[in-house]
């Protein structure tokens, strides 16, 4: 039968226990069959099949093929440069899969988290006798005794119990303790069910003995801690978009290698030189800097995110985030401070603020009343109290934060109870005693028959009944949490009994939302991302708070319970989701994933906060999870992709800032990459087509790869934000990284551009040598060597001017101030020093088969890389001219 309905005698019976505790048999029995008290991790992959990974992804596997080749090339025909070739692709795929392992790969420390957070001892009865063991030594049937800043080591069943309160928010999100008791509770929801204390939560007050019924993984703790560890990680929008864009560029370099093999077969080349051209074909296609280049832009993005307070875990999350469209959020330490603050008050029949009281009367019982009724601990006879935030916020508002300097003394007190719903204390002070209580509004007024109004006692007739219940109502629909205050005068011995009490007013208390979040949800509007409160707190306070902040601006929001979410089908939630403006209101964890899942079935690209135990599932569900770093669980970091390092909503905005930012520059590099491509390609086809010397050799290719493209590449992923990026719209969840305007512009204008560049240089080093067509040269031969030089040369000046011309697709590069990226600079200077080390010295022209150049071979290049930039910037021109509005940075 369920332990939370039975009585405490059946509750014992139940556990095959009793009040004195297990045996020594008992317990060693249940140990072997119960197993240690500890939440067990989920056997994942091992560490080598991970790694293994990153070196047999698609893109990975044409670079295996591509070093392969040329290996077997060069134990055809050795001294051709082969085995550097296949040394260099090696190269590329090991530099890429470690730092990509290291980069991507993300520890699960989810289960060492949750651990910490059990307490490592604790105080049982065994056979009648109290001692301490290791937490991991509970079996059910144990019998625990807890007090005030105890961690519940078990899910346990309550059998004594004195104005015991618990902080259950790890587990459901509300920033308040509840009350717990030993009676049966009718209710099916463990997080409900008064006689019940959970695993992971804290004592705030009070003290109890309970009788363990979970363990481990069997505990609500441990049913989350599974539903974290089990729950699939997807893959980031920018993950896919790479895997795919990886697919694309190595098929096409592949089809386009075994193609122009054919077509040199019909032209009859020698089989050597063909296979040898359609080596060149690939390793020409194969934009082999596109990973390395990708990785070190998105880190290169996490420090800069980093200054901004949010800590990056997961590399892809950087662009994630950018393309974010709805924000699930919690409310308790996220969207609010996670405190309680005493908001306004009720005396003297009026509302006032909190700060403006001004009646000496109300000060003098008001106050007294609030600051006198709680069971706050002063460690060491220190200034601050510790104990329940809601005692803690009458405490500070009754004394301003000092310790209580009337002189009062305590001499009985009354523990708060569930079923009372009030807690009294009786103060000696002056040679007199006052009882002053605080409760509920219903319980006091139950027990009171006169009201305090400007100093005086008057009858609580229904009229002044009335009065309160009506203030009361209106507290509450603005989110605050009500507490009545009263008092009796009581004779000098009088030990005091609930009764015949005089209401001094009501307080209403508040978690008050962080002063920078509705700004923050304001520019989330502006950037058309929707915000989502998902909340295990009450609907009313949910609303309250949502509508202060600005996630709520209409009358009628609709408002979801958990138990409603519960009830409902997938297509329903769905359909629900499509609500202009919703909250999600006392939603569990598995709510909280559900709604995530859901809003993924329909597109949308969730970013989900969060703090809690309870919120790990969903953090880890979701297309990206923000923690909190100084309110955090470990539980949520640890699930989390990103952690907010100041706790500062407003943080995400500008992570999101960023994000978009990512996306913008790795089209603009890839632009850059790919331009290179087409001068790459265009001799391997000359070199068939036109019975040509090959103008570009293949480790000529990789120096402009891996070499002079990669700084100013990587400095084109490190530019600023476009101003009007957040004003615009998220992208389009199904937008490809590369599009045809990308394409067109990369393969098709600029590509040939430099193209032409490249092949002019060429040519006209041979035609200064008096070169005619049809003669062939050798390889070695100078000419040949100092024709290729200038083909390599011509490509890096034209990639030069390429990268001003790709900071923006249709603004004009003078737009752009060159100090505004000095990154950019830096890159410049080492593509041209490169260049220069490649051209002019010994070992640059043995490694990469090159000659020093003529000045005028230089000057030839001039013309053409102009034209260059004076036909780009025509075309952004004609662009901005036909769309005024041409700021898009896509």
């Amino acid at each position: 039968m369920d332990i939370k309905r039975l009585d405490i005698a059946g509750s014992l019976q139940s556990l095959g226990t009793s009040a004195a505790g297990l045996g020594g048999e008992e317990i060693a029995r249940r140990r072997k069959e119960f197993g240690p008290n500890r939440i067990e991790a989920v056997r994942g992959d091992p560490i080598w099949l991970r790694l293994a990974r990153e070196f047999t992804h698609f893109f990975a596997l044409i670079l295996w093929v591509a070093a392969a080749l040329a290996f077997i090339a060069d134990a055809y025909e050795p001294g051709a440069g082969m085995r550097q070739l296949g040394w260099a692709i090696v190269g590329v795929i090991v530099v890429n899969g470690i730092f990509s392992f290291w980069q991507e790969y993300r520890a699960e420390k989810a289960v060492a988290a949750l651990r910490n957070l059990l307490p490592q001892q604790v105080d049982v009865l065994r056979d009648g006798v109290e001692t301490t063991i290791n937490a991991e030594e509970l079996v059910p049937g144990d019998i625990v005794k807890l007090e005030e800043g105890n961690k519940v080591p078990a899910d346990c069943r309550l059998i004594e119990a004195s104005g015991l309160r618990a902080n259950i928010a790890t587990l459901t999100g509300e920033s308040h303790a509840v009350a717990r008791n030993a009676e049966p509770a009718d209710t099916d929801d463990p997080l409900q069910a008064r006689n019940l204390l959970l695993a992971g939560t804290l004592i705030v007050g009070g003290q109890c003995r309970a009788a363990v019924y979970a363990t481990g993984m069997h505990t609500e703790f441990g049913k989350i801690a599974h539903l974290t560890q089990t729950v699939r990680v997807t893959s980031t929008p920018l993950q896919r978009e790479i895997a795919r864009l990886s697919r694309l560029i190595a098929m096409l370099a592949l089809a386009l290698g075994v193609i122009f093999f054919f077509i040199g077969q019909a032209l009859a080349l020698p089989v050597w030189d063909n296979f040898m051209f359609a080596i060149g074909i690939i390793v020409a296609n194969v934009p082999e800097g596109l990973l390395p280049t990708v990785t070190l832009s998105l880190a290169m993005a996490t420090q800069r995110m980093a200054k901004r307070n949010a800590l990056v875990r997961h590399l892809p999350a950087v662009e994630t985030l950018g393309s974010t469209t709805v924000i699930c959020s919690d409310k308790t330490g996220t969207l609010t401070q996670n405190r309680m603050t005493v908001r306004q008050v009720f005396a003297d029949n009026a509302p006032r603020a909190a700060d403006a009281l001004t009646g000496e009367s109300i000060r003098s019982e008001l106050q007294a009343a609030a600051g006198y009724c709680h069971s706050l601990k002063f460690p060491n006879g220190g200034e601050v109290p510790l104990g329940d935030a809601m005692e803690i916020a009458l405490y500070q508002f009754a004394w301003n934060g000092r310790k209580d300097v009337t002189g009062g003394v305590r001499v009985a007190e009354l523990p708060f109870d569930a079923d009372r719903k009030r807690m009294s204390v009786v103060i000696e002070q002056g040679g007199g005693r006052t009882l002053y209580c605080k409760g509920a509004p219903e319980s006091l007024l139950a027990i009171s028959d006169r009201i305090l109004i400007d100093g005086e006692t008057r009858p609580l007739d229904t009229q002044a009944r009335q009065l309160v219940i009506d203030a009361q109502d209106r507290m509450a629909e603005t989110g605050l949490r009500v507490l009545a205050l009263a008092f009796r005068p009581l004779a000098a011995a009088e030990q005091g009994n609930e009764e015949q009490l005089v209401i001094c007013g009501l307080i209403g208390l508040e978690d008050p939302p962080r002063p920078e979040v509705p700004a923050a949800v304001a520019r989330c509007h502006d950037a058309g991302v929707k915000v989502i409160m998902v909340t295990g707190d009450y609907p009313h306070t949910a609303v309250a708070i949502a509508r202060e902040i600005g996630i709520v601006r209409g009358a009628q929001p609709v408002v979801l319970r958990g138990d409603q979410i519960a009830k409902m089908t997938p297509a329903q939630l769905q359909i629900a989701l499509d609500a202009p403006e919703i909250l999600f209101a006392r939603v569990t964890a598995v709510q909280k994933m559900l709604i995530v899942q859901a809003l993924q079935r329909k597109g949308e690209v969730v970013a989900v906060t969060g703090d809690g135990v309870n919120d790990a599932p969903a953090l880890k569900a979701a297309d990206i999870g923000i923690a909190m770093g100084l309110s955090g669980t470990d539980v949520a970091k640890e699930a989390a992709d990103i952690i907010l390092l100041d706790d500062n909503f407003a943080s995400i905005v500008n992570a999101i800032e960023e994000g978009r930012a990512v996306f913008a520059n790795i089209r603009k590099f890839l632009t850059y990459i790919l331009t290179s491509n087409v001068p790459e390609l265009i001799p391997y086809l000359a070199f068939v087509l036109f019975r040509i010397p090959l103008p570009l050799t293949i480790i000529q290719i990789l120096a402009v790869d891996l070499g002079t493209d990669m700084v100013p590449a990587l400095a084109l992923g490190a530019e600023a934000p476009d101003a009007g990026l957040m004003r615009q719209p998220p992208r389009a969840r199904g937008e490809r990284l590369l599009h045809w305007p990308l394409a067109f512009r990369a393969y098709f204008f600029l590509g040939l551009l430099e193209a032409a560049a490249a092949m002019a240089a060429f040519f006209y080093v041979l035609h200064e040598a008096g070169w005619q067509y049809g003669v062939s040269l050798a390889k070695n031969d100078p000419l040949y060597l100092q024709a290729t030089t200038a083909c390599l040369a011509a490509i890096v000046l034209a990639q030069v001017c390429n990268v001003f011309l790709c900071r923006h697709p249709q603004q004009s590069t003078l737009r752009f101030g060159l100090l505004a990226n000095p990154l950019l600079i830096g890159g410049i200077a080492f593509e041209l020093l490169l260049i220069g080390l490649i051209v002019y010295t010994p070992w640059g022209n043995a490694l990469f088969g090159t000659l020093p150049l003529p000045l005028n071979a230089w000057l030839s290049m001039v013309p053409f890389v102009a034209g260059m930039l004076v036909l780009e910037e025509g075309r952004k021109w004609l662009i901005r001219r036909h769309q005024p509005n041409g700021a898009d940075t896509k």
